[in-house]
């Protein structure tokens, strides 16, 4: 079955960096996209970052543009978000999906990321 594992949340100070990683069993990961999602409380899940099964194309939402990158290595059966520069605001459960941004079908339990000072 599809499973997707987070890890490499934590507590960030703003301006400190951290990076996710989420690895794939269960379907043949070279031919998917894949997606990071994040929810904070009270608000609604915010598409962070996607990348192509390829990975010659990725996508990044405004809010996080020039301070997070997306990158995979299928070998190893891993996305990973690799976030610097990072804000209070930042604050969120991350996770990862397969597929392209709302178009995925499967999602991790999430990796909390905390960011304060």
């Amino acid at each position: 079955q599809v499973q997707l594992v987070e890890s490499g949340g934590g507590l960030a100070q703003p301006g400190g960096s951290l990076r996710l990683s989420c690895a794939a069993s269960g379907f043949t990961f070279s031919r998917y996209s894949m997606s990071w999602a994040r929810q904070a409380p009270g608000k609604g899940r915010e598409w962070v970052s996607g990348i192509y099964n390829d990975g010659s194309g990725t996508h990044y939402a405004d809010s996080v543009k020039g301070r997070f990158t997306i990158y995979r290595d299928d070998a190893r059966n891993t996305v990973y978000l690799q976030m610097n520069s990072l804000k209070p605001e930042d604050t969120a459960l991350y996770y990862c999906a397969r597929g392209w941004l709302g178009y995925s079908s499967y999602r991790g339990q999430g990796t909390q990321v905390t960011v304060s000072s």
